[in-house]
């Protein structure tokens, strides 16, 4: 450390100040002033000028010392390389297989083929590959299968793993619960136009279609400004996105006409939809008897399309993409199923009352479904194509009563059963839940398609 030599002018200050306390006449007071200054200033100084580093010293040629020591390290252990797994999803659609599904999934997998086509619990994929379900896949880096989730329903699914012994199938419940979504919207031009615009899936806007279709036609009742409001479950797995799930309430207002749906569950667990007054928002026949789509040619005289005349058109034809779910309108028995003429692959049903129901230009009848099969309505009996006299795929949907063709657009259907009485009280308290949300929801700013 260097230290550099105090400055001598504060002295000579000082001793300037002791003539100038001598003239004054007051000597002692000022020499112990003066004094006093410089016990506190000379430390300072000292301290400061410690600080100072010589110019041209050499810093770098200061001594300094290299310690080592010896750490032992962990021995390593060989990195473990875990198989890699890919993770894909695809929503069913229309007209959808099995192996084209898996192959938009990316599996290659010939094993796990087999294995689906000869469990008994994996063959129900085939028979329930509906549109808008999802099915989830992991495969590795080669394309073989090593898990298939498919979701049958709203509470379960189909789960397929592969071990070292081969494939293993079980049903499961879904993990996570159902999880509310609530929205509002306005026409403009469609129902699927203000679904799209309001983040609303295209199996809710069926379903919502399916719900309101006793009471609105949806191929031509709809107006510009026509308002609905649902409140709908989306279905989570281990915090993946599953799939939609149903609509709990809804409210669509068509015109002047509001009409309104809940779901109630009744003391068997099965699932309906009602009016807030207990009526049933279903009725005996289905108006519809395929998922919502366009109507090609209506019931009446029309120019046919291959004969190049005008004849009397027996039903209502509804466009839709091949392999089209087709439902049965109503309860009832299977007449005939095969080939028929002009009608292609068509389904005829016997239901009560004299009524009878056809179903042609099918592409393919659903399994079980032949002469003497008792169905149910909603029922997938058969797939929309063009067998038979068709330009084009589509549904030729007939309806009669006592041998006579009728409207199926027009003809007056019957109201299925109400709430039955025992579970009135507990429909009540549903109903007056389900009105509160309605009109909270209604409220809200809607989403608009323009």
């Amino acid at each position: 450390m260097l230290w550099q030599p105090i400055p001598t002018q504060p002295l000579m200050n000082a001793q300037k100040g002791d003539s100038l306390a001598q003239r004054s006449g007051a000597p002692g007071l000022l020499r112990q002033l003066v004094f006093g200054v410089l016990l506190l200033v000379l430390p300072a100084m000292t301290v400061l000028t410690a600080f100072g580093v010589a110019p041209g010293t050499a810093t770098q040629d200061l001594p300094q010392t290299l310690v080592r020591e010896d750490i032992a390290l962990p021995a390593l252990a060989p990195a473990t390389t875990q198989p890699s797994r890919y993770v894909n999803q695809e929503r069913v659609l229309r007209g959808d297989t099995v192996g084209a599904l898996l192959e938009r999934l990316g599996v290659r997998d010939d094993r796990a083929m087999d294995f689906l086509r000869s469990d008994p619990m994996g063959r129900t994929i085939f028979r329930q590959l509906v549109p808008g379900k999802m099915l989830q896949t992991e495969c590795d880096e080669d394309g073989s299968l090593l898990a298939l989730r498919y979701f049958t329903s709203p509470a379960a699914l189909l789960e397929v793993t592969r071990n070292s012994a081969g494939f293993v199938s079980r049903q499961r419940a879904i993990s996570d619960p159902p999880r509310l979504v609530y929205k509002t919207a306005t026409i403009e031009s469609s129902l699927f136009a203000a679904t799209d615009s309001a983040g609303i899936p295209d199996a809710i806007a069926l379903q919502l279609a399916r719900v309101f279709a006793t009471d609105i036609d949806f191929h031509s009742d709809l107006r510009r400004g026509d308002r609905f409001s649902v409140v709908y479950e989306m279905i989570y797995d281990s915090g993946e996105l599953v799939a939609p799930g149903r609509i709990l309430a809804a409210q669509f207002v068509n015109g002047v006409r509001v009409y309104q749906a809940v779901l109630f569950k009744d003391e068997d667990g099965n699932d309906a939809y009602y009016s807030l007054d207990g009526t049933s928002r279903a009725k005996a026949f289905l108006r519809s008897p395929v998922e919502f789509t366009r109507i090609s040619s209506r019931f009446g005289a029309r120019f046919h399309p291959i004969f190049k005349n005008w004849r009397n058109h027996t039903g209502v034809d509804f466009a839709a993409p091949k392999g089209t779910r087709v439902l049965a309108a109503a309860d009832g028995v299977v007449i005939a199923a095969g080939v028929r003429g002009g009608y292609g692959n068509a389904i005829e049903i016997r239901h009560g009352g004299g009524i009878t129901t056809l179903y042609g230009h099918l592409s393919g009848f659903a399994s079980g479904v032949r002469s003497g099969t008792r169905v149910h309505q909603g029922q997938v009996i058969g797939f929309v194509g063009m067998t038979g006299w068709a330009t084009g795929p589509h549904l030729h949907y007939e309806f009669r009563v006592a041998g006579v063709y009728q409207d199926p657009l027009r003809v007056a259907l019957p109201k299925a059963d109400p709430v039955p009485a025992r579970l009135k009280a507990q429909f009540l308290q549903v109903a007056a839940n389900a009105r509160a949300t309605i009109d909270l929801v209604s409220t809200a700013t809607p989403a608009r398609f323009e």
